[in-house]
């Protein structure tokens, strides 16, 4: 809890990570819609499935562009321009007559979204390098505690009865926090390293690292936009509680980012990973008994499980030898959304031809491989 209560006491630290709160308020606002946009457009799951694609391939696409324009107008100034992206692009997704307009309109979020997550994490790790204080953990935290605002937001649905209206009132509320906080941190620039030719072996310490940053983003990616789905048309829960899945990842999520600094420094990298997709894995069973509670119950471990992996990645990413820290945190982001973006077509599939608890039979599978490949990282650390 240090480095929360780090963040809490000095503006500095709570400039950035806001921004981190502000991306998934943003994002957990459209998500908790998801259902009921399947609904409006009658669209069927796999069709949902592409439509999310291009959310995944707007984020995609902006990450070869990203870390140029982060060096060349300063990690401080990107961030604050990202979030204020975001939030314009926040708003016509929920507003979309037809499914064109609709991947049109995710394609734009996602690339100001990516743009956003790639800057935030370089500005906590170069401040990190700056004051040789870590609260990368705690940070996403905040982006955790976003998903929790936002799905605390599910129960204005039926009061406002208007999703526009509602995305509005997260962007007001987003921005609004973000003007005051925008000085902080918009002077901050990426420490300078000294230059080297492109070389695979500088990389070559975060390819595994990036293929549980694959595994590791893509499921969260998938509980985010299947959660409220899965609760719906398989344990058939009632529209007050469509949300209660997204809010218990995130609740859960966000305790576990808060902890995370502390418990890493004190069992290690490679043991919290493991720690973490074996409770990932307990959380899908319990999903996968398809009771409302034992689902919600297990959305929540799921979170849990997930919590402190992908921070520990960014941190990671950031401080390779001879790699510029948003080279290496695009590298990991690139990755992992990777998964974004091949996961929700390929799931959406999975669901039509079989069915979705198929699709988390797969995730659930998929955190098997993340703890198999802790083994891996074990073995690489003790040579």
């Amino acid at each position: 809890m240090r480095s929360l209560r780090l963040i809490l006491s000095n503006p500095r630290y709570f400039g950035p990570a806001w921004v981190f709160a502000s991306l998934n308020i943003l994002f957990g606002t459209w998500a908790i819609y998801i259902p009921a946009i399947k609904e409006d457009l009658g669209i069927s799951k796999a069709t949902l499935g592409i439509a999310i694609f291009f959310l995944s391939l707007g984020v995609f696409t902006i990450f070869p562009l990203a870390s140029k324009i982060i060096n060349k107008i300063g990690v401080g100034r990107a961030t604050s321009i990202g979030i204020i992206l975001s939030c314009i692009a926040a708003l016509f997704p929920l507003m979309t007559p037809g499914f064109i307009s609709l991947t049109a309109a995710l394609f734009f979020f996602g690339a100001t979204n990516g743009f956003t997550d790639i800057s935030m994490n370089t500005l906590v790790t170069e401040i990190e390098k700056e004051d040789k204080q870590n609260f990368m953990s705690a940070a996403h935290g905040f982006f955790s505690l976003g998903g929790v605002l936002a799905g605390l937001g599910s129960f204005l649905i039926p009061v406002l009865d208007n999703r526009g209206l509602h995305m509005f009132l997260a962007v007001l509320l987003v921005l609004s926090v973000n003007f005051i906080f925008f000085k902080q941190y918009q002077k901050v620039v990426a420490a300078p390293i000294e230059k080297e030719a492109f070389s695979f072996k500088n990389f070559k310490p975060l390819m595994l690292i990036g293929g549980v940053s694959f595994v590791v983003m893509g499921s969260e990616g998938a509980i985010v936009d299947w959660s409220g789905l899965f609760l719906k048309e398989v344990s058939l829960a009632p529209e007050t509680i469509w949300g209660a899945g997204f809010l218990g990842f995130q609740a859960l999520m966000t305790l576990g980012r808060f902890l995370g600094d502390s418990i890493s420094a004190r069992i290690g990298s490679v043991k919290i990973v493991a720690l973490g997709s074996i409770i990932a894995i307990i959380g899908y069973l319990l999903v996968l008994t398809t009771d409302m509670y034992l689902a919600i119950l297990g959305f929540a471990l799921t979170g849990l499980g997930f919590s402190v992996i992908v921070p520990e990645l960014f941190r990671i990413g950031g401080n390779v030898k001879g790699v510029e820290s948003s080279q290496g945190i695009a590298f990991i982001a690139g990755t992992g959304y990777s998964g974004f973006l091949v996961g929700p077509v390929i799931l959406g599939f999975i669901a039509e031809q079989f069915s979705l608890s198929s699709s988390f039979i797969t995730l659930m599978v998929c955190s098997v491989a993340v703890l198999a490949a802790t083994f891996l990282l074990k073995r690489k650390s003790t040579k």
